[in-house]
């Protein structure tokens, strides 16, 4: 067994095509997300879906209010433009794993 730190991890991506992780793949990437309240963070958007839970907190994104036990899933070149009404956890799921798919509004 090996045992780690989230904390060692680049912002929370534990799974894709990255350096430290889980496990090194391409297929896709997995990250446990910690946003604090009203961190900001720019309007983006991504060529692939991502597929999202909010596992604690409240936020707002794509003009949508949710709440910890909301899923979501943000489209291919939909525009997010989150707002962290409390701090969050997000488990964020994409496919395949890109590094550099994000774009800046």
């Amino acid at each position: 067994m090996k045992v780690g730190k989230l904390s060692d991890m680049h912002r929370g991506w534990v799974i894709g095509d990255f350096e430290p992780s889980l496990l090194k793949t391409k297929d896709f990437e997995v990250g446990v997300l910690t946003h604090h309240k009203g961190e900001k963070w720019p309007a983006h958007y991504h060529t692939n879906p991502e597929y999202n839970i909010l596992v604690s907190g409240s936020m707002r994104v794509c003009d949508t209010e949710l709440v910890a036990g909301d899923t979501f899933i943000i489209d291919a070149h939909e525009i997010a433009d989150p707002v962290f009404h409390e701090d969050c956890t997000i488990v964020c799921i994409k496919v395949p794993s890109n590094t550099k798919d994000k774009y800046l509004v």
